[in-house]
């Protein structure tokens, strides 16, 4: 399984927004947040900048953007907003949003290490499609795990209306799909989709 390992702060000032969720992840060396110098971009550059950022959010390659983008496509719905709703449930993307992983990396490794249920089933697939009142937990044994624990007691970054958290349980459930306006990403679809329709 291929995975992005280029440095996470370098991406995020190249990108020009915070695609890690780290504190720190625009500021440069001087502890200001970096500029792009006013350079002219052309419209494919800005339409490869938006599809950069929306690969970088939900840490996947090219190839899996490619087959997101045709299943996005067939829909009746719009296709960069379908496109976005889809990824934003693939299961490594929840298990970061609900709080069990404090970036997106570190929710796909959970995963992949069996240390996540769906409906009390272990899925160690981080593309798992999550659907509408499907129930994601920590295995009981992984509970104990202080890292585990401390990133979801202390989750405060997201806060979405479509996950509804169980703090008890350590689990949280997809509600319902959610909505474009929701998604708590700073990018520009539309771009994406006019240089993939190209």
């Amino acid at each position: 399984m291929s995975t992005r390992r280029e440095p996470r702060f370098k991406l995020c000032r190249h990108l020009g927004v915070n695609v890690c969720g780290h504190p720190k992840a625009l500021k440069s060396v001087d502890g200001k947040k970096p500029t792009r110098g006013g350079q002219k971009v052309s419209e494919y550059g800005l339409q490869l900048l938006e599809k950069q950022k929306i690969k970088a959010y939900y840490g996947i390659m090219e190839r899996q953007f490619a087959r997101y983008f045709e299943i996005a496509k067939k829909s009746a719905d719009m296709t960069g907003a379908t496109l976005l709703k889809t990824l934003e449930c693939r299961l490594d993307n929840l298990v970061y949003r609900i709080g069990f992983a404090r970036s997106i990396r570190q929710a796909r490794q959970i995963v992949t290490h069996g240390h996540i249920l769906v409906n009390g089933r272990k899925v160690d697939i981080p593309s798992y499609g999550v659907r509408v009142n499907e129930v994601i937990a920590l295995k009981e044994k992984s509970r104990a795990n202080k890292v585990f624990q401390s990133n979801f007691e202390g989750a405060v970054s997201f806060s979405v209306p479509y996950i509804e958290k169980n703090k008890d349980q350590f689990s949280a459930k997809l509600i319902r799909e959610p909505l474009r306006s929701e998604l708590p990403i700073a990018v520009n679809e539309i771009l994406a989709v006019e240089l993939y329709s190209k």
